[in-house]
């Protein structure tokens, strides 16, 4: 082979002697680094696996079939990465404007559920994104970007947070225009950028420190590809909640909730009511607005408790907005419900040994689309 050629994931195997899953097991604990081509396809270079062919004395053999449940899941979802590296191969359908996918990729994307996936909070990438109160994990955010955009389009959120967007955004090859009210979180998610990825990739995305509110009235009608966020929570983080995982934030003195008493902060509004309104009314439908005609928003909320009452969310989201009509003349109508599970989260004891109370350990992607 050629030092100057990129070769699939199956080759790179043969070359250093492995197997596919073990290919992907380095590339899972960072030992192999993959570069991808222009139509998003996994590749290695040959240089590169030719030195790490002569400094790797051993590489690491294929688990015994015969391990733990744990182990055994594992290799499930090494087996099935392997297999969407087939389906890399195969090309893109031309009639498709949605996404760079083709068809046996496309396929399992309209499953109503996936798993979370994030770093860990020992990793040194999750420095930043733990110091907020609630974070969304970049790497869900590329799995819906990576669906709902073709490399190069421009995806809007308008609670930007920490960056994750916008993370996603640079890994994936589109451009984020995030707006985030805190300019405590807005400059975080800059240096998110500039440390996590690479030094000067915040200055490729536009990042606006203000009100979504009244940034979003600036924006052109059918200005964006794509817009997905995760909306602030009602209420909840200012509750004086006395359990594990809020001593623990305090303890390492991160922040438990995303202002203290900023008024323009929607967390901070005291009518659950009022909250679903402005919500909905002032930000999700001004997406909608600077949205294109066909293209998708992807919201990602949680049910939640308040004191006694459990609070549906979700539900009420998809009743306040759906169908409603944008001020361009469109209607914002849902198409679909994902689950997002959150299977690692610690359980705790709420309503032992008295009642059911619920460990809530999943969240909900709203998918809607701007039509006529």
């Amino acid at each position: 082979m050629n030092s100057n050629e990129l070769v699939s994931t199956k080759k790179a195997a043969e070359f250093l002697g492995v197997s596919v899953s073990t290919i992907y097991r380095m590339i899972e604990q960072g030992t192999l680094e993959p570069s991808k081509t222009p139509g998003g396809q996994r590749r290695f270079e040959v240089k590169a696996l030719e030195e790490f062919k002569e400094s790797s004395k051993t590489i690491e053999a294929p688990q015994n079939p015969a391990k733990s449940k744990k182990n055994t899941n594992e290799n499930n979802e090494i087996e099935e990465n392997a297999t969407n590296e087939a389906a890399e191969e195969k090309p893109v359908d031309k009639r498709n404007t949605l996404n760079d996918l083709n068809g046996s990729q496309w396929l399992p994307e309209t499953k109503s559920f996936f798993y979370q996936k994030g770093l860990g909070a020992k990793h040194p990438h999750a420095k930043i994104e733990r110091q907020h109160p609630a974070p969304f994990s970049f790497q869900d955010v590329s799995h819906l970007i990576t669906f709902f955009t073709k490399k190069e389009m421009k995806v809007l959120d308008p609670f930007g947070g920490v960056g994750s967007t916008a993370k996603a955004c640079e890994l994936e090859g589109r451009h984020c225009t995030s707006i985030e009210l805190q300019e405590k979180w807005h400059s975080l998610a800059i240096e998110r950028l500039d440390t996590e990825v690479f030094e000067g990739a915040s200055a490729k995305h536009t990042f606006i420190q203000g009100d979504s509110r009244t940034i979003l009235k600036q924006f052109e009608d059918s200005s964006f590809d794509f817009m997905v966020t995760s909306p602030p929570y009602w209420s909840i983080l200012n509750k004086k909640a006395d359990h594990k995982v809020k001593k623990e934030r305090l303890a390492n003195n991160l922040a438990t909730n995303y202002s203290e008493d900023d008024e323009n902060d929607l967390a901070n509004v005291e009518s659950y009511e009022e909250f679903l309104k402005i919500l909905v009314d002032d930000v999700f439908l001004e997406c909608g607005r600077v949205l294109s005609p066909k293209k998708y928003m992807c919201l990602v909320v949680s049910d939640f408790r308040n004191k006694s009452t459990f609070i549906s969310f979700h539900s009420d989201l998809i009743q306040a907005l759906n169908r409603r009509t944008t001020k361009d003349g469109y209607k914002i109508c849902l198409q679909g419900v994902k689950v997002l599970l959150q299977n690692h989260k610690t359980l705790l004891p709420y309503g032992y040994p008295f009642a059911y109370v619920e460990n809530i350990h999943h969240q909900y992607v709203l998918i809607f689309r701007k039509d006529k």
